[in-house]
Formats: C-alpha cells, structure tokens, sequence
C-alpha cells in the first residue's frame, strides 16, 4: 500500500461510463498541433535512446516519434484498435484498458523506454501505472509523459481540471514519487513557439531506478 496523499474523488469523472464505449468510435486525429506536435518530436528525439524497444502508452493514430529515432519495436497500448492499427509508427499494437486494469500484459524489463503522450489526464489509478511501468523498463530506461491544455474534458480527472498547467507538472512528478522506481524527475515547457498561438506542451520525466 502507497503513502500518496491522493483521494479517490481525486479521479472521479464527470462522465463515469465504461471507458470502452467512450473509446469504441476511431478518432483518425492528431489531438495537438503541428507546434506540439514537433516539440514532442524534439524531445522524444533527446530522451528516448536509438534502437530503443519503445512501449506507447495509451497510444493512438499517431505516436509522433521522430523519423531518425529508429527503435528495435514500438508496441503501442491503446484502447481503440482501428486506431492502432491505423498508426504506421507501431510494430506491435495491444488494446488495454489501464483504468480497469494497472497492471501492463508485458514481462519484466521488456522496454528499453515509454511515452504517455497527452493522455496522462485520463489515468484513474496514475500511480499503479506508474508503478507498473517501472517493472517493465530495464534500468535506466526513461518515461517521458507530455501534456498540452486540450482534453475531452468528460474523460480527465478531477484533479488534473482543477489544476493550471504548471501544477500538472507537479502533479505527475507526484506519480514518479509516490510509485517508486524511478530517479531523476524533471519537469520542463518544451513549447514550440510559432509567432501566434500554438498548443504548448509540457513534459515529466524520469528514469528507471
């Protein structure tokens, strides 16, 4: 049992109906901009390492990896499988629903890296998927989560609307923190700025104790 200081009404929705029926119709979509879009790209280019084995958490159409990134596989874990199989950056695809069931259908030590890109709002039981992903990284191995300040906001928990964007970040170092394995967190803005207005985007990280 964790020490976290989270309630549950902390990850209540306001729509509490079976994630599968949210997620059943595809959304052929990109959920950010093409700014967000290239700063995900830029840091998962500087993190993630070459040839990684890559787990895509609550993955979708797109994964926005970098073209010269060049992992070994990229098995994307998501809910709708016309998207998955519809993203041509996946290797391997699996739908799972984490709000139902934390634990992740992989062997210890299975990825060399993982991504949770602008999802991380929709987790009910972050901690336990955070805990679980330490598991199925080798060491080292860095779990980058971005966000932007889209969402459907039905779907996002409770805390993550009550936030601003800077306390998100804290928030989701409190996930590293409170499931353990993990070293290392570091929050950043890696917004692209284009002149206008773009979607920013934020990211946490850390790496596998």
């Amino acid at each position: 049992m964790d020490d976290s200081p989270f309630k549950p009404s902390f990850f209540e929705r306001e729509d509490e109906s079976d994630d599968a029926l949210f997620y059943a119709l595809p959304r052929m979509v990109a959920h950010i901009d093409e700014y967000a879009v290239e700063a995900a790209r830029r840091l998962y280019r500087e993190l993630v390492p070459q040839g990684a084995r890559l787990l895509d958490v609550m993955s979708s159409r797109y994964s926005h990896l970098p073209e010269e990134l060049a992992p070994a596989e990229v098995v994307g874990l998501g809910m709708n499988l016309e998207e998955l199989r519809a993203n041509p950056q996946l290797t391997g695809h699996i739908v799972h629903d984490l709000n139902r069931e934390p634990r992740l259908p992989f062997d210890d030590g299975a990825f060399d890296a993982a991504v949770i890109t602008v999802s991380v709002q929709y987790l009910t039981r972050p901690v336990d998927v955070f805990r679980d992903l330490a598991r199925v990284l080798v060491r080292d191995a860095p779990l980058v989560v971005t966000y932007s300040n889209r969402m459907f906001s039905t779907k996002a928990v409770r805390i993550w609307r009550a936030l601003d964007d800077r306390d998100r970040a804290t928030l989701v170092a409190s996930y590293f923190r409170y499931s353990g394995g993990w070293r290392d967190v570091v929050m950043a803005d890696v917004s692209v700025e284009s002149g206008g207005y773009n979607d920013p985007l934020y990211a946490v990280w850390a790496y596998r104790a």
